[in-house]
């Protein structure tokens, strides 16, 4: 009964700690989409502040099922000690949560930049979910418990999208600071200068082959050259021999033929 106990005591632990997650990053979800002006990225942040909620929502089900209270605390117990201690980390949680919100609204030097440190920063949110549903999912596998194996693999799929996303958005308000920051004169010479870098080595590159086809063409030539000038010397050869041949068998014949010319008379 007791390996019972300890079983179910650490998952609720791991639960919890996905649970606390969660419950701090509602705060911060709603600071931020108050502070996105990009329809497709705010639309995105909604969509994954339902899944947040309803993700803490799934969790305190389970950590009941199991035995267990719902509380942002690292390792709840049952004592009247753990439950005060629990309580005074989720209201300090909630506090820094709380705090996000102002703090993300003066980050960055334009509006643009404010949504892109506030992306990188769900990016890193995304990350933790990502490693918490991971460990739950691989503990619960290991304690035979696949109601929860099944529930932190569902979580973990929607923090993956989530993450892939924020990866892509990153990107594209990168850009935009650029636009937003940077003068277009600046911007036009920078890329003026890559074009210019690249046509160089390209030419560079053209020359490079270029000499070398030059000198490949140089070398078959020479090569055919060497390969058709050895027939040609023996098929001289051999014409001279058989035309020496052929004047010795006409020399010899006229020979002959004087032979019975005067053996006539």
């Amino acid at each position: 009964m007791a390996e019972v106990q300890a079983r179910e005591a650490k998952l609720i632990q791991y639960l919890n700690e996905a649970y606390g997650k969660e419950k701090e990053l509602e705060t911060a979800l709603q600071a931020h989409i108050t502070l996105t002006t990009r329809d497709a990225y705010k639309k995105r942040l909604k969509q994954h502040l339902k899944e947040t909620k309803d993700q803490a929502k799934g969790l305190e089900r389970r950590i009941k099922q199991l035995g267990g209270k719902a509380e942002a605390v690292p390792a709840p117990g049952p004592d009247v000690v753990a439950e005060a201690a629990g309580a005074a980390q989720s209201i300090l949680k909630k506090g820094v949560a709380a705090a996000k919100g102002p703090l993300h609204a003066v980050r960055g030097t334009s509006e643009p930049e404010t949504m892109l440190k506030n992306a990188k920063t769900e990016y890193a949110q995304e990350a933790e979910e990502i490693a918490n549903y991971n460990a739950i999912a691989t503990l619960a596998d290991a304690l035979a418990d696949k109601d929860t194996a099944k529930l932190a693999r569902s979580y973990r799929r929607e923090e993956e999208s989530m993450a892939k996303f924020l990866d892509r958005t990153i990107v594209a308000l990168t850009k935009e600071v650029v636009r937003a920051e940077v003068p277009a004169a600046q911007r036009k010479s920078s890329a003026s200068r890559s074009r210019s870098s690249s046509s160089r080595r390209s030419s560079a590159a053209s020359k490079s082959r270029g000499s070398s086809s030059a000198k490949s063409r140089s070398s078959s030539s020479a090569k055919r050259s060497s390969s058709s000038a050895k027939p040609r010397s023996s098929s001289s050869a051999k014409s001279r021999s058989s035309a020496s041949r052929s004047g010795g068998s006409r020399s010899g014949g006229s020979r002959s033929s004087g032979s019975r010319s005067r053996g006539s008379s």
